[in-house]
């Protein structure tokens, strides 16, 4: 007998429009200056071993392999990221740590697959612009504002996607990083003020379509504040530009972390499903 709960799932999910929010990687992305950058390479081409198959035709298969920082491309931030005065969130002492094993406590492979109710606040639109100046500075009443205007709320629980514009300087490297020129990364995103307010609705995730998540340079007042003190992760290097054109504001977000025992983050391949 056929399941009928599952049956309306699998419909439901049919007619679901899916959006792909990671970014493509290849060699040359845009990277955080104290991160590693993306290496990818073949590692054996088509033909350089054979094999034959009964009927004489040839057969020949081809691999690479890629070297690459856990918070490089479109990546979750672990609890373990930051630490302040020494300690990570819930208490614990980052004394513990090391080069071999990492973290021991909060690694990235403690972080369940994603399957959360999405909340996405278009910033840029709100200001009429197509992406947001790199000096921006997302405040509380931004956030307040957009949800107003898009007729959403927050919720606990929800992820929420802040929307800047800056994928469309995915390709430009030093734009995306440095806001065109300069010797720091530099882009626009929340300060704390805006942080408490994400937080004070005991959201699991927040994250953006920028490099950083939070208005930079910075000393990283939000990644301390969200990270750290309050346990809520952070999602970094987001496309959300098909999303925002179609006028989503609400979704089933779904992000699998690759469970990297230790590790203070992970690359992921986010998508969204709207009906």
């Amino acid at each position: 007998m056929p399941n009928k709960s599952l049956e309306d799932l699998l419909a439901l999910a049919g007619r679901a429009r899916m959006y792909d929010l990671g970014v493509d990687l290849y060699p040359g992305v845009p990277h955080f200056p104290t991160h590693p950058p993306f290496v990818f390479g073949l590692t054996k081409r088509h033909g350089e071993v054979t094999t034959e198959l009964a009927d004489g035709r040839v057969v020949s298969s081809s691999a690479d392999a890629i070297s690459t920082g856990t918070h490089v491309g479109t990546h979750l931030d672990g609890l373990g990221h930051f630490a302040c005065n020494g300690v990570l969130f819930g208490g614990t002492k980052t004394s513990a740590q090391s080069y071999e094993k990492g973290l021991p406590v909060h690694g990235i492979e403690t972080v369940a697959p994603i399957s959360r109710r999405g909340v996405l606040l278009d910033i840029a639109r709100l200001e009429g612009v197509p992406s947001l100046p790199k000096d921006f500075s997302i405040g509380s009443k931004h956030l307040e504002e957009a949800c107003r205007r898009q007729k959403v709320e927050i919720r606990p629980g929800d992820v929420v996607l802040l929307r800047t514009g800056w994928a469309q300087y995915w390709q430009d490297a030093a734009m995306y990083v440095m806001g065109g020129r300069g010797n720091s990364p530099t882009g626009p995103g929340p300060e704390i003020e805006a942080a408490r307010w994400l937080s004070e609705h005991d959201i699991f995730a927040t994250g953006s379509d920028t490099l950083a998540y939070e208005k930079v340079p910075s000393a990283m007042p939000v990644h301390v504040h969200l990270l750290v003190e309050r346990g809520i992760h952070l999602i970094e290097v987001l496309d959300l530009e098909k999303i925002a054109a179609d006028g989503v504001s609400e979704f089933l977000f779904v992000a699998l972390p690759l469970k990297i025992r230790g590790a203070t983050g992970s690359p992921i391949r986010p998508i969204a499903l709207a009906v």
